[in-house]
């Protein structure tokens, strides 16, 4: 990672929710801007799950984004320490180092919600995701 490259955690429990949505339209956002070389994307759970839960997998289908074949992986302190910003569902309790920045989203978790539930969710997602870029990043 140069010096200039920005990387962004999106961090939860289980890495099969709201990091997951939170990565993908990281991923999505990175490519639309074309910051492909300047933009690192790290996703990971303190205890993943098996598999990401289907509710996210449906309602980001929605949106012509396949998460079906994502696997939830476990994070470490160490790379997340490697990261510019990391953003917490609101299920974490990180200490990383102080110039780490660290937001805690604060999001509830979709597993288990209905259909309509699990969207709001996916949209706050989106648009903190977005922001997140515009925060740190020029068009």
């Amino acid at each position: 990672m140069g010096d200039d490259t920005l990387k962004f955690g999106f961090v939860c429990v289980q890495n099969a929710g709201r990091s997951q949505m939170a990565t993908a339209f990281a991923e999505r956002e990175r490519t639309r801007r074309g910051l492909e070389d300047e933009v690192e994307i790290l996703t990971g759970g303190t205890h993943p799950a098996d598999e990401v839960h289907p509710e996210v997998v449906e309602v980001m289908g929605e949106l012509d984004i396949d998460v079906s074949d994502r696997t939830p992986r476990e994070v470490s302190t160490d790379e997340l320490n490697d990261c510019t910003v990391v953003a917490t569902m609101g299920c974490s309790t990180l200490d990383l180092d102080a110039d780490v920045t660290v937001r805690d989203w604060a999001l509830d978790d979709p597993h288990g919600k209905s259909a309509d539930e699990v969207r709001a969710i996916r949209d706050d997602v989106e648009r903190r995701v977005s922001a997140l870029f515009d925060e740190y990043l020029d068009e």
